[in-house]
């Protein structure tokens, strides 16, 4: 996806513009490689650049600066990076936020933006942040985003994540499923940033609920 490749160079040029563009070519063409793996569905680069999408539009809405953004893009193309969906719970973001750090310290970004992208990475584990605007927040909800995605689109991601675990028993698949769902409807609200719960919200519930009836059914 070249547009994914462009959008990850602009990104690193406004976070460190002194690094070297082969250096920055090459571990973009890393994680585009990453995300194109035959077992991946879901966590491609399509969801990716849907998380670019999210972040451009909290961008619009003041949710977080311009620069905030790069770092929520940055962190967007390294966030599954590393993907196995049997990896113990947690593996695959631990393993992603080392790789993020081994790359953006090569390219000399600054060590507090490292650090901000590993811990933007390793909060895609539980999905949690806090109910306020910001770079956190902004982020969680762009990872979110496709819940609150018109339905044909959410019902397509639905259908990926399934083939994703196409291994486990349709059983043992619902139950896992609707443990990772049925807490979001136990939240206030699924989103943390307020646009987020003001225009994603509502959509987002429903088309959770649907899916925890289908996968009830």
């Amino acid at each position: 996806m070249p547009a994914l490749l462009t959008w990850w160079k602009l990104d690193v040029a406004t976070l460190a513009p002194e690094a070297h563009s082969d250096a920055v070519e090459a571990i973009g063409r890393d994680l585009l490689q990453r995300l194109d793996e035959p077992h991946r569905s879901y966590h491609t680069a399509r969801h990716v650049v849907e998380m670019y999408a999210a972040v451009e539009e909290l961008e619009r809405e003041g949710v977080v600066t311009e620069r905030e953004a790069a770092l929520a893009g940055v962190a967007a193309c390294f966030h599954d990076a590393v993907y196995d969906p049997q990896a113990p719970p947690g593996a695959n973001e631990v393993d992603s936020a080392a790789l993020a750090v081994r790359c953006l310290m090569a390219l000399g970004l600054d060590s507090q933006d490292v650090e901000q992208v590993r811990r933007l990475v390793l909060a895609t584990e539980r999905h949690e942040a806090p109910h306020d605007d910001g770079l956190d927040a902004a982020f969680h909800d762009a990872d979110l985003w496709i819940l609150a995605a018109p339905e044909e689109r959410f019902d397509e991601y639905c259908a990926q994540v399934r083939q994703e675990y196409a291994a486990v028993p349709d059983a043992a698949y619902a139950a896992g499923r609707t443990a990772v769902l049925e807490p979001f409807l136990r939240r206030d609200t699924v989103y943390a940033t307020r646009y987020g719960r003001r225009v994603w919200g509502e959509r987002a519930r429903v088309n959770v609920a649907r899916e925890l009836a289908r996968l009830s059914g």
